[in-house]
């Protein structure tokens, strides 16, 4: 584990020299420097690590030190950066949606002040919104997605003059270690689904399939935090732009592999609302595009299981089984259905027996 995962986790982001860790990826002509000026700056002496001395005279705190070999963001030092992993793709962009591991560190605690780090899934947060601190917004648009960085915070872009009682003192410089793990870009999604049909018919096909992906990815972030409802909500306004829009022919392949896309995730999303019917349109929807769809037969046919149409589950499951022989799912789907099935024959058989046994209707032979 790196250096850099491991202060994401709770342990303090800089080595007991006060200097920021990298990661472990340090050379050995770096660690040699690193030594060499550590011998310098202390003066050969023993100290303690958050008080660095300098020529005998003024002292340096840790975030002082620290300050120094990191970039400053807002013009007036008050938000410096420190890139330990770079990231790749475009920067964030003002109003979007962000997913971020992050941990906040006071000046002379180890233990972090906050952190989401623990968290099985960070939760979507909108910038101008749902983060309230001015340097960490600053911050989060200068990343990129999958970047790690630290930052320092001066009171003006952290908690200002008065702190946050009883944890944040007042005038507090803090340190945040943030890694982006993803954004979207939810502000033109926004603007452009409030418009009406025929305004839309006005933007290139490009912009609505842009918008109707970001909808989709937006569903796909509440799915996976099990909030199906939400993520139905999303995933029907991609549908509803893609539905609108009319391309010509030679355009209209991207449109309907689109649709396949928000289709699917649809009846997915239907099956865990357990309304197995309208998994069931949605998927056939989807095989009218795309007749040999795994995905879509399978979905098909666990809405016919739970429909108890065991000959229709049948018929989907095994064109499914077909497409890919050794499916996992698609093969233990039809075991399922071979159960139920049998255990459906032995209650119908049951209930026959019942029925014309004698003396079922509760008569009796009178006595002579």
């Amino acid at each position: 584990m790196s250096a850099s995962s491991r202060s994401l986790n709770g342990l303090p982001p800089w080595g007991a020299d006060g200097r920021v860790k990298r990661g472990g990826r340090v050379s050995a002509g770096r660690r040699q420097r690193n030594r060499e000026e550590g011998r310098a700056e202390m003066g050969g002496s023993t100290r303690s690590p958050g008080v660095l001395q300098r020529d005998g005279a003024s002292s340096q705190s840790r975030y002082q030190r620290l300050s120094q070999r990191m970039l400053d963001l807002s013009g007036d030092r008050g938000v410096l950066k420190d890139v330990i992993r770079e990231g790749s793709g475009e920067l964030v962009t003002p109003d979007a949606s962000v997913l971020v591991k992050y941990s906040g560190y006071l000046e002379h605690m180890d233990k972090p002040f906050d952190s989401n780090c623990f968290r099985k899934t960070p939760r979507l947060m909108k910038l101008g919104e749902d983060i309230t601190l001015w340097g960490m917004e600053l911050g989060l648009l200068s990343m990129r997605r999958g970047e790690v960085a630290r930052f320092l915070f001066k009171p003006t872009y952290a908690y200002g003059m008065l702190g946050c009682p009883p944890l944040i003192p007042p005038n507090a410089t803090v340190l945040f270690e943030i890694e982006l793990l993803d954004f979207l870009d939810s502000a033109e999604s926004d603007k452009f689904c409030v418009l009406s049909a025929e305004q839309q018919d006005q933007f290139p096909l490009q912009k609505v399939l842009k918008v109707a992906a970001t909808e989709r990815e937006f569903g796909n972030y509440l799915f996976r935090q099990n909030r199906f409802y939400d993520a139905k909500v999303r995933y029907k306004r991609a549908l509803l732009l893609l539905h609108r829009r009319s391309a010509p022919a030679e355009e209209q392949l991207l449109v309907e592999t689109a649709k396949l896309l928000v289709l699917l995730n649809l009846s997915f999303t239907y099956l865990k609302l357990e309304r197995p019917t309208m998994a069931l349109r949605y998927g056939e929807q989807a095989l009218v595009i795309d007749q040999k769809n795994t995905k879509a037969l399978f979905r098909c046919g666990q809405a016919c299981l739970l429909m108890t149409e065991y000959q229709k589950a049948r018929d989907f499951l095994v064109r499914a089984q077909k497409e890919q022989p050794f499916n996992h799912d698609i093969n233990n789907e039809l075991k399922k259905l071979a159960s139920y099935y049998s255990d459906y024959l032995g209650k119908e058989k049951e209930m026959c027996h019942r029925m014309f046994a004698p003396g079922a209707h509760g008569s009796t032979v009178g006595e002579n």
